[in-house]
């Protein structure tokens, strides 16, 4: 059977399952950055640098990536968190539920991939009825509103999914969030987005030309903008909307299906979509996803797709969530737009694991309304492959937001004597050659070009650095990207440890980290024969912070050294596994001998496979990299990995499924023992407390027997488990 490409490979060039582990592990890390860099432009800054579009495929192309090569995900995926860690503007308030993010559909076969996940994760034939609402996905700022006896206490944006930021002040100046409502829960989060019509939009970028201001760019950044404006005051003079979608934190169920409490909100007080509906089958769905798409202009607000929640609430806490997003809901996006500009110059940005990003820089264009002057290249094969050349006029792609992505390129328009665009082979940065390694079984490149500079590479330590102090790693406030930057650039810190002395070297006067008042002749001014400083204050908060950050939790440290295939969600698997930072290393190193327990034990890690094992192995087996934790646990003290706090029969045990499960899926069944607190290993060994065993169990049943190891059916599991 030939095989169909779809939009991300035709995009990417290479099918997915045509790539070596090396060619997807390469792209994966090229594609981190780029959505890293992405969602902290989207979500701390309401400032995209990339389109829906561009955005939507590399999550795509990433997501097809993992699903072919499972052992290649990521801890620190895109696909496993939503958005980015919120501003520092604001106060942080914590979401007692996660804020999730939803995965997205093209066509109306993702669609019904969509059902037929759903069908296989549930155990339910075509026979049985499965009910989805569908709605308008509004393209605003997701909000949160906590509501305690009917009264709004607080208001907060989705941040990073888990912590927000607290705009309750400027919530409260918006006519259509209700301060009370009628005849709520004891407790109700609601969840939904902020947005402004476009009647308004207009009329406030008028006001705001008048008054010599910069305008915004579209409604979702001016709704966005106007909702986290320190003074409430400004919020309270702009135009702002709310249209609740769903719900968070409840004491009490308001309904068993979601079209039902969607009701249940509006009676409330709340502004739920009139365009809501409730389907029960494929074609019924994609008719609510036409009708809507038809009459999309008349709505008076931007809208970018349609979404689908299969409707019974019970299917909705059976499926859970996976990563980022909830598997019992998905985005239906809208076609992109489209527009024609030159490309002017292609520049070359290098990131943390060193690889090579290609970036078009473009006559600025206008595309539904948003200027855009850029559009990420993806890698060295994207250009060659489109023939990509400075001085092109190219098509850009955009869907909601301001960077587009190149969908083709107008050779008719090509001017004489273009030459072809010759990829770097040393980094811009640190000049080091710049290598795409090669398959030594299929001789293919890989698909990303890195500079081999490493450590001495300005741009790979300053990154490893940001990492390092970021929210899922050390999190330590006060030391953001620009301080990082500029401290390496200042030789103040070049390595983990170095943050940790930076308050003694500048007690020992070593460093100066102050700023001072400076008097006419630009001498430092005295007070009583002592220098003044101007930011004694933030430097000294600095210090306190990095101090707080001393005993970190181990799966934070472990995240923080930046070992590659290591984020939070493996982080938090080895420290668990291993208990201490010592144990951790040790077994690291006893690693490198594949034939050893230590590597078997590891492997037996579910979630850890041999690309994983092999980054931790190999980090530990570099000299220079022993020496960095050497010197850095000098400075602090990991605690010990906590122990599950989940009550149940299965907390904290290791548990195995072999054979064939008949009441639910492996998916479910997996899901359902880690939200227990049980680890889920994929291979049985003395360390398994439990296998659970359906018919057709073979090997994995009997090392159990031969171990000693419990052995249950499924059914004993579900009266086990309540």
């Amino acid at each position: 059977m030939p095989h169909i490409k779809t939009t991300s490979e035709e995009q990417f060039g290479t099918p997915v399952k045509a790539l070596s582990p090396g060619d997807a592990e390469k792209e994966l890390d090229a594609l981190i950055d780029e959505i890293d860099a992405a969602d902290r432009a989207y979500y701390q800054n309401d400032a995209p640098i990339m389109s829906d579009a561009a955005y939507d495929l590399r999550r795509r192309r990433l997501l097809l990536i993992e699903k072919v090569f499972p052992k290649l995900v990521r801890p620190n995926s895109p696909s496993s968190r939503v958005g980015a860690p919120s501003s520092t503007a604001f106060e942080k308030l914590t979401h007692r539920t996660a804020m999730l993010s939803l995965d997205n559909a093209f066509n109306p076969d993702d669609v019904a991939d969509f059902l037929a996940r759903v069908r296989r994760f549930l155990k339910l034939d075509n026979e049985v009825p499965l009910s989805v609402t569908a709605e308008p996905k509004i393209d605003g700022l997701s909000l949160s509103l906590r509501y305690e006896d009917g009264i709004l206490i607080s208001g907060a944006t989705r941040g990073d999914g888990h912590v927000g930021e607290n705009v309750t002040a400027n919530v409260l100046t918006i006519a259509e969030i209700p301060q009370q409502l009628r005849d709520a829960p004891a407790v109700l989060e609601v969840r939904g987005e902020v947005y402004m019509t476009n009647t308004d939009f207009a009329e406030l970028n008028r006001s705001l030309e008048k008054r010599g201001e910069k305008i915004a760019a579209n409604p979702r950044n001016a709704a966005a903008g106007s909702l986290r404006q320190i003074d409430p005051a400004v919020t309270a003079s702009r135009p702002l909307r709310f249209f609740a979608h769903g719900w968070g934190d409840l004491s009490e169920p308001l309904a068993q299906t979601q079209f039902d409490t969607m009701s249940r909100l509006a009676d409330f007080g709340l502004q739920v979509n009139p365009r809501l509906s409730r389907c029960n089958s494929l074609d019924e769905l994609i008719a609510a996803y036409t009708d809507i798409e038809i009459n999309r202009a008349a709505l008076g607000y931007d809208i970018d797709g349609v979404v689908y929640k299969v409707d019974r609430l019970d299917y909705q806490a059976r499926m859970g969530s996976v990563g980022r997003h909830p598997r019992w809901a998905i985005a239906h996006k809208f076609p992109a737009e489209r527009a024609t500009t030159v490309l002017e110059e292609i520049d070359i940005q290098v990131g943390r694991t060193g690889a090579l990003t290609p970036v078009a820089r473009l006559t600025p264009v206008t595309v539904g309304g948003v200027v855009v002057s850029n559009a990420t290249l993806h890698n060295q094969d994207e250009i060659e492959r489109k023939d990509i050349r400075i001085g092109d006029s190219v098509v850009l792609q955009r869907a909601g937001d301001v960077i587009p992505q190149i969908v083709e390129v107008l050779i008719d328009k090509r001017p004489e004597k273009t030459q072809r665009y010759v990829f770097p082979e040393k980094c811009p940065v640190c000049d080091s050659l710049a290598v795409r390694d090669v398959n030594s079984k299929t001789g293919k490149a890989d698909a990303v070009r890195r500079c081999t500079g490493g450590l001495i590479c300005n741009a790979q330590i300053v990154e490893r650095l940001k990492h390092f102090v970021s929210r899922g790693a050390l999190d330590i406030e006060g030391l953001g990207q620009k301080q990082i930057e500029e401290f390496f650039h200042a030789g103040i810190v070049s390595t983990p440890a170095e943050i940790f002395t930076l308050q003694a070297r500048q007690e020992a006067g070593d460093v100066d980290l102050y700023t001072y008042k400076r008097n006419a002749a630009g001498e430092i001014a005295l007070k009583n024969g002592v220098p003044q400083a101007t930011n004694q204050k933030s430097v000294d908060n600095l210090f306190a912070m990095i101090n707080a950050r001393r005993e970190p939790a181990l799966d934070r440290l472990i995240n923080a050294l930046g070992i590659r295939h290591v984020g939070e969600k493996n982080a938090r698997l080895y420290a668990q596994n291993y208990a201490t930072f010592e144990g951790f290393q040790d077994a690291a190193i006893a690693a490198a001998d594949e034939d050893s327990d230590a590597y078997k034990d590891m492997l037996s890690i579910d979630g850890v496979g041999e690309l994983v094992a092999a980054g931790v192995v190999d980090f530990f087996r570099e000299k220079h990299n022993r020496e960095a934790v050497r010197d850095l646990l000098q400075q602090v003290s990991p605690l010990r990995a906590e122990k599950n706090q989940v009550q149940s029969p299965v907390a904290g045990k290791t548990v195995v499924f072999t054979g064939t499960l008949e009441t639910m899926s492996r998916d479910e069944a997996k899901s359902q023992a880690l939200s227990l607190g049980a680890k889920v290993s994929g291979s049985v060994s003395g360390k398994t407390d439990l296998v659970i065993a359906g018919p057709g169990a073979g090997s994995k049943l009997k090392k159990a027997q031969d171990l000693g190891v419990e052995v249950i059916s499924e059914n004993e599991w579900r009266a086990l488990i309540g």
